[in-house]
């Protein structure tokens, strides 16, 4: 008995050991689950909140009657230009003139202002988005020149410009500060919408632009420079719509639509609870791309005929004409080796040595003849452009790209405000000079001789160019205003479709119906249609081209033009080997 009872209760321990071992187990993995979850080593938090670029305030010592202030860590944007934001005060009873000139890897941003009495003026220095930093100097006559570095903020993520204070910027994006250890969704900059800038060099660098003040903070002049920056490819997001938003956005075809297509660019009116304002923000940088990407040279490295990234050159001038060279090289080989030992057992030595140094002069001189007969001392250029045209406010809206080669160098070029210069995001030999003073006059190696260069340009300038429809008992007729020659076009009249053949400028034309609808009034690049952009130059230009794929409304035209476009570098003198502009916007209608 005492034998069975010692079993029974070892049975009933072991029992007990083993339930409870279980009982712990069960409760144990979920546990264990729930840590592994909550760890997961190696994996990284996905991006949240936002990253401020604290701008810190810089007095220079005072000098006379002038102070001056800049803010210095500044974002820098993707590819542009960083506004530098300096504020100049005259503590004197005179005006006075200033000029503020930024020095940085031997090239100068400068511009020059009249401060009157006792003003307080606030400016910016467009820095090439290449710098990230500089010194900052003030000059004027009868006073010491005084200057101070800086250093800027070079944040690789999105970047976006805010126009408002963090407050604001919070409250109606549901955005909070993120983590030292956490990467952010964007890295913000802050400005005070009055004194924001009014260059559109300014914003198109940056991923977007946020107004997150009220719509009466912000001055009429801001607004209008907002708007051309969303018509050239920017992305503008409003966190506090305006009651009325045609009165600053006046082609907004829906006024109350939350994302609405403007121009080449996007606005999106943010009315919902705030944290679905952050991750509409979210959304759009991450897709953003710039409106123009011209190419740049390759690493020394890697010297070739290919551009950065694989791409083609877009004029045949700029590529060396290898072969004829070659065979004037194989000439001069066979005249210097076998016809300079023919030469040698006819008439002897000293003949070699008067007849190589003169054969070695000639070649050099043929070769430089056939570069000034052939190349000239000419610019040469290949422009490519598209346009919207805004026949009721008479102005054009244009993204372009144009290839150059100077044989000899082209010293300067003048941009007015409403207009930007790109050049690519790693230029070789820039400019050394940019002077902000009236828009942007680029000085000293705009085009270096001898040397391929693409620049990008974005423009929302006046124009009057436009087409007239006239209907007639047998068809439609088309006047050309547009300043150039048409190549080929469609415009949609009273819901048909019509095709214009080649039209002088100033010429008419009679359009012919088409039996049926296109696939695409503009092609993919590559397609083999009249309007079309040449493949290289497509990709250069792929965010450009949606507003001008759209199917056309009732009213509306698409035309190729030849030319040299709408660009304001469009007035340099160049010898024009390729040019594809298209053009779109609304014919007027001319009553018999």
């Amino acid at each position: 008995m005492a034998r069975r009872g010692a079993c029974a209760a070892v049975l009933v321990g072991v029992l007990l050991w083993v339930g409870l071992a279980g009982a712990t187990g069960v409760s144990a993995t979920p546990m264990t689950k729930a840590a592994a979850v909550a760890t997961r080593p190696g994996e990284e938090e996905p991006p949240a909140g936002y990253r401020e670029v604290v701008e810190t305030p810089d007095t220079f010592p005072d000098k006379g009657d002038l102070q001056a202030t800049l803010r210095a860590v500044t974002l820098v944007p993707q590819r542009g230009y960083t506004p530098i934001q300096v504020t100049v005060h005259n503590l004197g009873g005179q005006p006075r003139p200033v000029h503020l000139s930024i020095h940085s890897q031997g090239r100068i941003t400068e511009r020059s202002l009249q401060v009157g009495p006792r003003e307080r003026v606030v400016t910016y220095l467009m820095l090439p988005a290449d710098l990230n930093g500089g010194r900052l100097e003030m000059a004027s006559p009868g006073v010491q020149t005084s200057s101070s570095s800086f250093y800027l903020d070079s944040y690789r993520g999105a970047r976006v410009m805010v126009l408002g204070d963090v407050k604001s910027f919070e409250r109606t994006t549901g955005l909070s500060r993120s983590e030292d250890n956490q990467e952010p969704l964007v890295a913000t900059r802050f400005l005070d919408a009055r004194v924001a800038p009014r260059d559109l060099a300014a914003y198109v660098g940056y991923d977007a632009v946020l107004v997150t003040v009220p719509p009466d903070e912000v001055p009429d002049d801001v607004w209008a420079v907002l708007e051309s920056f969303a018509l050239s490819g920017g992305r503008l997001m409003l966190t506090q719509p305006p009651a009325n938003p045609r009165l600053h956005f006046p082609l907004l075809q829906d006024a109350r639509a939350e994302l609405s297509a403007y121009g080449f660019g996007q606005v999106r009116q943010c009315r919902d609870a705030s944290p679905v304002c952050g991750q509409k923000l979210g959304q759009d940088v991450a897709s953003a791309a710039g409106i123009v990407l011209p190419a740049g040279p390759p690493p020394r490295w890697e010297r070739s005929d290919m551009l950065r990234d694989g791409r083609q050159p877009l004029l045949t001038s700029a590529r060396a004409p290898v072969g004829r060279f070659m065979f004037l090289i194989f000439l001069f080989t066979l005249a210097v080796g076998p016809g300079g030992l023919m030469l040698a057992r006819r008439k002897g030595p000293l003949a070699v040595l008067i007849a190589v140094p003169t054969l070695a002069a000639i070649t050099c001189l043929a070769l430089v003849a056939w570069s000034v007969l052939v190349d000239g001392f000419r610019v040469h250029a290949a422009r490519y452009s598209l346009t919207l045209l805004d026949r009721e406010r008479s102005r054009a809206v244009t993204v372009g790209l144009t290839a150059w080669y100077a044989n000899l160098a082209e010293e300067s070029v003048s941009m007015p405000a409403a207009s930007v210069l790109l050049s690519p995001q790693e230029p070789e030999e820039p400019p050394r000079t940019l002077d902000w003073t009236q828009g942007l006059v680029l000085r000293d190696s705009f085009l270096p001789s001898r040397t391929y260069r693409e620049w990008g340009e974005v423009a929302v300038l006046p124009s009057r160019a436009r087409l007239t429809a006239r209907k007639v008992e047998d068809g439609l007729i088309i006047q050309n205003a547009l300043g150039a020659d048409v190549v080929a076009g469609r415009v949609r009249f009273q819901g048909q479709l019509w095709e214009l053949p080649a039209m002088a400028d100033g010429a008419e034309a009679r359009a012919v119906q088409l039996p049926s609808e296109p696939k695409d009034p503009l092609s993919d690049p590559g397609t083999d249609t009249a309007l079309e952009l040449p493949y290289e130059v497509g990709l250069r230009l792929l965010s450009a081209t949606s507003p001008l794929q759209a199917e056309l409304s009732e009213g509306d035209f698409l035309v190729r033009v030849g030319g040299r476009g709408f660009l304001p570098t469009a007035a340099l003198d160049v010898d024009l080997e390729d040019a594809v502009h298209l053009v779109r916007g609304g014919f007027e209608e001319v009553r018999p």
